[in-house]
């Protein structure tokens, strides 16, 4: 250890001292300024921190400037309340002597101005300008918090603060504006991070491009191949996503600056990549010709825009001069003038330093005035690329893609092959993709193109519309052409093919144009097709001529997944969308035309791109839920649902961006940033998905090993599994098995403690109160006790029954239905207790044979029994049967007769009205008695009743 530290310490020793001589060199760059803070103290400031507020790049705001600025910047510092700016350049103008005004803006509102005489301020060189003097100025000027009051704090700090900074410089001799400059101001914070943000997207979409492509390579079987392609996360989704996002600059709306900034992370997408050797040679073959920016919706620098800043009162300019003798002339007698200039003279020998860096540079020919972000021309200078450019940046980058596409594939399978020969992998490892790399090749850089149609149509017809150089518009007519003529092509013969040689045939049908109702009170209209409703009559709104293709054998029909020759061919296409969606490629080729007409051919028309736009995103965002067209529930997810609905939210909120509706931009910023939250979610689920894509495909390369790692995952990835094999039969999945029954348990589970009646609206009714109060065994008797109701009827008899007393009749039961029969007003379940120990006692009784009667049933139909009581006024604590009357034949009892007890339970009685009022009698009931215990009785004739 210690010949270690030894041996080291010169290194160390000298790593030390560089360090220390670095510090020394910066120590020495830092320069530190004087002032005074709010409370009087002496305070030293660096001299190179950064503004609170300050300039960028600047551009020309009148066209014919008489002065030539290179350089122009203005920076607010908070700390020491000073506005710093910097003025270069040079001029024609023999001599002239200037006012110059300048003013600050925020979210389209004046916050500061300020009008000076360039003499008075310090700037030798303005005072007079003169030709062939170079102009150098570097003023500082005191401000006060009244100056800066309309200046918020949160200017300060939100990301991409709206503002700009207008220079005007006015010739003294004729009172007009002889130079107009603009600069875009900031305060630092921006969401425009392409190094970052740019980065971290572009890192996804390749891992989504590696795990799409293994997934496609890996195996020998086409269909499971294809299977567990169509479920990793489509390569076409992440470019949709990306491209929406970007492409909705294209709008020619009046942006507000943090949408423009959070756009730029994804203009790679779009192919807008900027690039300094590639600019310059598309500017030699364009030429001098850059187009109309302004008819895309864009204020262009080196134009005229008198209306930039609100405009100018000329006579205002010269009333709120300083000085209007000192105008001419400096004047030692003019004390404002001398105090305003001996204090900018003192503030700018303190300051004169050269570490001031924070100062942009003048905008390129072509692009927008700094702090204008309408159209599509204001969303590329955020990229510093003119829109004359955007097309030929495009294209090229969509060259240099597939160059680089068709390169990666071809070297994959010879570095297969290299690392085969030297046997670090096995000779049958991707054997099939590298007995087919060809086709692998080609198919690769079709699906590149067919993921690119949308961007190469959209410039392509952009360029139309922006006109410019004839040679630029040649190129995109011939590009256009190639892309559009070669891609429905291959679409329209993918469905030919499908149609011819899969067993299909074509049959005439009508679409049916059939009247509905949402939410059942907003009336609607349907298209329905006929071949579906031919058992139904409904009346329709109207009709048209259509066709229906479909199998000529539905048995025989191969399924199109199943179609290892049409996967081989068209598997680029088809895959990834469901059996019965196969088609879908071709309507979403059709569908990215509409849209690129709308974004590009309707450039300058702010209203017909939104709202023909919006209805196109609307009706595709029913239909593809409707459809549900991919295999994979993951793309599904996000183009039917979070990829429309952000289509269809971002364009309805961007109609509020018409310079027509003149709204204020602080409301503009907050609506940008509503967009800003939902695209920033749309793309976070995206880059979830992703992640969640390449585990999938990475459980979809590994599904032929025997181990698997890590194996906490193998439960997942066998879940895994079904799922895409439920998925590509296109079917609703089986309903989950029904729940086991419950066993039955085998002891008793319950048990009834008490039962009590409540009160009923009978109860009411007195004449049937005191009917159910009596006895209840006076109109139940049992004929086996008829004349022997003597002491020894109640005897028990210990005989045990023959046969179990729930399958004998018993005379007490009433056959009346249940609703007929009379009841206690309130009874308990203590009122039993009694009734089962009788019935028990009835149970063990005698089991003897009754006598055999073969009349007995015919008798038994026929039996009178004396029902009535003796009075309606009768006691009802009566208990025991009333005896029937006299001269009645009865049978001896048998040992079953002397076992009946009368129950202590109030039995159901029918409730049938007196004959009359003075009828001390009540009909008698005919009851149906079994003929196993009831004897031949023979008729009678009740006093004075007749049955």
């Amino acid at each position: 250890m210690a010949f270690s530290f030894y041996s080291r310490s010169p290194f160390v020793l000298a790593v030390a001292l560089l360090s220390l001589f670095r510090i020394s060199l910066a120590a020495q760059d830092i320069q530190y300024v004087q002032t005074t803070d709010a409370q009087g103290n002496t305070i030293y400031l660096r001299d190179n921190r950064r503004p609170a507020l300050y300039t960028q790049n600047f551009g020309d705001c009148l066209g014919s400037s008489d002065v030539n600025v290179t350089r122009f910047d203005a920076a607010y510092y908070k700390d020491n309340m000073t506005v710093l700016f910097h003025l270069a350049g040079n001029t024609a103008i023999k001599n002239e002597s200037l006012m110059m005004y300048i003013g600050v803006y925020a979210y389209g509102e004046s916050r500061f101005d300020l009008t000076f005489n360039p003499c008075n301020a310090n700037i030798n060189s303005l005072c007079p300008m003169r030709a062939g003097i170079p102009i150098e100025a570097n003023g500082i000027i005191p401000i006060s918090q009244s100056d800066v009051a309309g200046i918020p704090n949160i200017a300060l700090s939100i990301p991409d603060f709206e503002g700009e900074a207008i220079l005007r410089i006015f010739a003294n001799s004729t009172e007009s504006e002889i130079g107009c400059f603009s600069a875009v101001i900031t305060n630092g914070a921006t969401f425009s991070q392409p190094e970052s943000v740019g980065s971290i997207l572009g890192i996804f979409t390749v891992v989504a491009i590696i795990a799409s492509f293994a997934t496609a390579i890996y195996g020998d079987n086409i269909p499971i191949m294809r299977r567990h392609y169509a479920h990793s996360l489509s390569v076409l989704v992440v470019f949709a996503v990306f491209q929406h996002i970007f492409f909705t600059g294209a709008l020619s709306m009046n942006w507000p600056s943090v949408l423009v900034a959070f756009w730029s992370n994804f203009a790679w997408a779009g192919g807008m990549i900027y690039s300094e050797p590639m600019q310059n040679s598309i500017n030699k073959f364009i030429g001098s010709n850059k187009g109309n920016t302004s008819a895309v919706g864009a204020a262009a620098a080196g134009t005229s825009n008198e209306g930039l800043g609100g405009g100018y009162d000329i006579h205002q300019i010269y009333k709120r001069a300083l000085n209007i003798p000192g105008l001419m002339r400096r004047s030692k007698f003019n004390r404002v003038a001398r105090s305003l200039e001996q204090a900018l003279a003192k503030r700018d020998l303190v300051n004169n330093t050269d570490g001031f860096d924070w100062y942009g540079q003048p905008v390129k020919p072509g692009l927008p005035l700094p702090g204008n972000f309408s159209g599509f021309a204001g969303t590329l200078g955020q990229e510093s690329i003119p829109a004359s450019n955007a097309f030929m940046t495009g294209f090229l980058w969509f060259l240099i893609l597939l160059v680089v596409v068709g390169a990666s594939v071809i070297s994959l399978k010879w570095l297969l092959e290299g690392l085969s020969r030297v046997k670090l992998i096995k000779n049958d490892r991707l054997l099939f993709f590298r007995a087919h790399w060809l086709g692998y090749t080609a198919f690769a850089l079709l699906r590149s193109m067919f993921i690119g149609f949308f961007m190469i149509v959209f410039l392509c017809l952009f360029q139309f519309t922006y006109k410019g150089a004839t040679g630029v518009i040649a190129v995109a007519a011939i590009v256009f052409f190639l892309m559009f003529v070669s891609m429905f092509a291959l679409a329209g013969y993918a469905c030919f093919y499908r149609i011819k040689f899969g067993n299909y045939v074509t049959e005439p049908d009508r679409l049916n144009l059939e009247r509905k109702r949402v939410l059942k009170a907003i009336p609607w209209y349907r298209f329905t097709r006929a071949s579906k409703h031919l058992n139904e009559e409904k009346i329709y709104a109207g009709s048209i001529p259509w066709w229906r293709v479909s199998p000529a054998s539905p048995e025989s029909t191969k399924s199109i997944h199943e179609d290892e020759d049409y996967t081989k061919k068209f598997g680029w296409l088809a895959s990834r969308f469901r059996r019965t969606r196969w088609w879908f490629f071709a309507v979403w080729l059709f569908y990215e035309f509409i849209r690129a007409c709308f974004y590009a051919g309707a450039s300058g028309h702010p209203m017909t791109q939104v709202f023909g736009l919006l209805v196109v995103e609307f009706i595709a965002f029913i239909a593809i839920i409707i459809m549900r067209p991919f295999e994979g529930q993951r793309l599904n997810a996000i183009v039917v649902y979070l990829l429309g609905f952000s289509k269809v939210a971002t364009l309805a909120l961007s109609a509020a961006f018409d310079v027509r509706f003149n709204l204020p931009r602080i409301p503009t910023t907050v609506i940008g940033i509503v967009i800003i939250v939902i695209q920033a979610i749309l793309t976070i689920v995206l880059l979830i998905a992703i992640a969640i894509g390449a585990i999938s495909s990475y459980m979809s390369v590994m599904r032929n090993r025997e181990e698997f790692k890590p194996k906490r995952w193998i439960p997942l990835r066998e879940k895994y599994f079904k799922h895409i094999d439920q998925a590509e039969k296109d079917v609703p999945a089986p309903p989950p098995p029904p729940p086991p029954a419950p066993e039955e348990p085998k002891e008793p589970y319950f048990s009834v403690n008490s039962i009590r009646r409540v009160p009923k609206i009978e109860d009411e009714d007195r004449e049937f109160i005191a009917e159910i109060g009596r006895d209840v065994n006076a109109s139940q008797i049992s004929l086996g006790t008829i004349g022997k109701h003597d002491a020894s009827s109640s005897a028990e008899v210990p005989t045990r029954a023959s046969r179990a007393g729930s399958i004998r009749s018993q005379m007490s039961y009433t056959s009346l239905p249940y609703g007929a029969r009379i009841h206690r007003a309130s009874w308990s379940s203590r009122d039993f207790n009694d009734h089962f120990a009788h019935e028990r006692r009835r149970t063990a009784s005698s089991t003897a044979p009754l006598v055999p009667d073969p009349d007995s049933r015919r008798t038994s139909q026929n039996i009178g029994i004396n029902t009535r009581f003796t009075s309606s006024r009768e006691s009802v604590t009566q208990r025991g049967p009333i005896p029937l009357a006299a001269g009645v034949p009865s049978r001896p009892r048998t040992p079953t007769d002397v076992d009946r007890v009368p129950s202590p339970l109030a039995r159901p009685r029918s409730r049938n009205p007196t004959t009359s009022p003075s009828s001390p009698y009540r009909p008698p009931l005919r009851t149906l008695i079994s003929e196993n215990e009831v004897p031949p009785l023979e008729e009678y004739t009740a006093p004075g009743r007749a049955i």
